[in-house]
């Protein structure tokens, strides 16, 4: 009786990848792929796509770029943070100047101030006691009691020395720095030679002689902190310049 072998048809299935006699594979929807023989032994077939990275030339590349670039910014920060500070001390010392300055004119427009009243107990008799670079003056600051001020230099600050004397007991003097890094505080003094209650000329102190002091003229130069090196270097001292006129002695002779 003989043997009927089988032969069983190879069905190809839709989802089948096919080799080609060229070497590649032909994928289920008919695109040919490339051989990988070394994917092959791992079961790896390539589909072409390249998969490689940034080489460590194109890094060092970027990192150098990335670094100019942040050095750039850095030097644009550190310009400007020291400009701000220059500028904020140029504002401080000029702010100061001004601040010292109307607190020593207002002083100075109280020179000889005596109200005259009947229960008033003080007599003023010396208004200004002038001086190049210092000056004092005396005013009536009610019935009993007399203020002197005194405006002065001490270790190159602007200081102002508050004497109070009352009509009876002791005096009590308090001192206050109005402003310091002081360069030079001049004093220039305008005269009534005529007694007609109007300035002739400025003098200095010691031009005043029998003259009536009826103005007074100050030149305050001041100079920032000069802790910061930048600020040393780069601003320069500020000069205010002002001239008050003292009405208690030009409305009474």
């Amino acid at each position: 009786m003989k043997k009927i072998c089988r032969i069983n048809p190879v069905r190809n299935s839709s989802r089948s990848t096919q080799r080609l006699s060229t070497g590649g594979v032909l994928n289920p929807a008919g695109i040919i792929l490339k051989s990988n023989p070394a994917a092959e032994q791992r079961g790896i077939i390539s589909n072409g796509v390249n998969r490689k990275g940034i080489t460590f030339i194109e890094l060092l590349v970027a990192l150098v770029i990335s670094g100019m670039v942040i050095a750039g910014i850095y030097r644009i920060f550190i310009a400007q943070s020291r400009a701000y500070t220059v500028q904020d001390q140029v504002v401080e010392i000029q702010q100061g100047i001004r601040s010292a300055m109307e607190i020593l004119l207002r002083d100075l427009r109280m020179a000889g101030y005596d109200n005259d009243s009947l229960t008033s107990k003080i007599s003023i008799t010396n208004p200004v006691i002038p001086a190049d670079h210092s000056v004092i003056v005396n005013y009536e600051y009610d019935d009993t009691h007399r203020y002197e001020v005194t405006y002065s230099l001490v270790n190159g600050n602007l200081t102002r020395q508050l004497t109070i004397f009352p009509d009876m007991g002791p005096s009590t003097a308090t001192t206050d720095t109005l402003l310091e890094n002081v360069d030079a505080l001049n004093f220039e003094y305008g005269v009534d030679t005529n007694d007609d209650g109007a300035m002739d000329s400025w003098v200095s102190a010691g031009g005043i002689g029998t003259a009536k002091v009826v103005a007074v003229r100050i030149v305050l130069t001041a100079k920032p902190d000069q802790t910061n090196p930048d600020v040393k270097n780069w601003v320069s001292p500020r000069t205010l310049t002002s001239a008050v006129t003292l009405r208690n002695q030009c409305f009474f002779r």
